[in-house]
């Protein structure tokens, strides 16, 4: 009979609704792309936290939302996919925006496709709403759901997750723990330092260059004083939209760099040499390469 336990806990819900920022949280580190913009995850990312003896591994889902075009339709199956592989499944709700029509449709499925899998209701952003409110809202949703467990948290904040782990650790199987317990992610090195200069340029670009753009890493140097050389070529699918993110004389794609690189030494804990290139390729999004470098089947895009 082993003492330790583990399994894979699947975060799902509509895009911003705080799975990223609840993964770090529970992490304990930044393995998650985290911006004020929705549907910015796009691989699912599996992040490791320990409770006690139990290992939990939380794989990020894409939100799930109604979607467009071959990249929305491969992001979703991928949020599914994630769902069905788990142990467990935790829905994150927005506590002030409530049951809205993407609630109801993850509602339905998770009906159709949770088996006997537990699943937890977790209302994130609790702060933007009062007491009374709160309580309705969970009454409500657990008479179209019948969830295992309600937690009220702030992922942002960090209220309720500690309740949330705990519990968590509770129902992952027995077994011996699927990774290393000092790891953190499973994701390969080269597709976390990709996503971080993507979350830069998501940020610093707001609504310019919304989500026309990918970043992959195309070299990865250890060099013997112990820096990393890393090359990223960042695709875009105009000229117009390579001019917006090198702009005025290189200050845009200069200040991405220097936020990115700045970022990924404090993860990496070591001196890291960041180049960047810009390459206009109008038609990335239909390149099986690019989903394939971002962990996703270019195969779902076409159900």
């Amino acid at each position: 009979m082993t003492d330790t336990s583990a399994g894979f806990v699947a975060l799902i819900g509509e895009p911003n609704a705080g799975k990223s920022t609840l993964l770090n949280r529970m992490v304990g580190a930044k393995v998650s792309i985290v911006t004020h913009k929705v549907q910015t995850t796009r691989a699912r990312i599996r992040g490791v936290a320990m409770e006690g003896n139990a290992q939990l591994v939380f794989v990020d889902t894409p939100g799930i939302f109604a979607p467009r075009r071959r990249l929305d339709r491969a992001m979703v199956a991928a949020a599914w996919s994630g769902a069905a592989d788990a142990d467990l499944v935790v829905l994150l709700i927005e506590a002030h925006r409530g049951i809205t029509e993407g609630v109801k449709v993850i509602l339905d499925a998770l009906n159709e496709r949770a088996g006997d899998r537990p699943v937890a209701l977790a209302i994130n952003k609790i702060d933007k709403v009062k007491a009374d409110k709160l309580l309705a809202l969970s009454q409500e949703l657990n008479t179209l759901y019948n969830f295992n467990e309600t937690f009220m948290i702030s992922a942002e904040r960090g209220h309720g997750v500690d309740d949330l782990r705990e519990w968590l650790a509770t129902q992952v199987p027995d077994g011996p723990w699927l990774y290393p317990e000092d790891q953190i992610a499973d994701l390969p090195l080269r597709m976390i330092a990709a996503e971080m200069t993507r979350e830069k340029l998501t940020l610093r670009l707001h609504q310019e260059l919304p989500y026309q753009l990918t970043v992959e890493t195309e070299n990865w140097e250890d060099r013997k004083d112990g820096s990393v050389k890393i090359d990223q070529l960042i695709y875009v699918m105009r000229d117009g939209h390579k001019g917006i993110l090198l702009g005025h004389k290189g200050e845009t794609i200069k200040a991405v760099g220097k936020a990115a690189r700045e970022e990924l030494e404090e993860f990496l804990g070591r001196k890291v040499h960041l180049f960047l290139q810009v390459k206009v390729r109008p038609n990335w999004l239909n390149e099986a390469e690019r989903y394939s470098e971002m962990g996703l089947n270019f195969k779902d895009g076409n159900t």
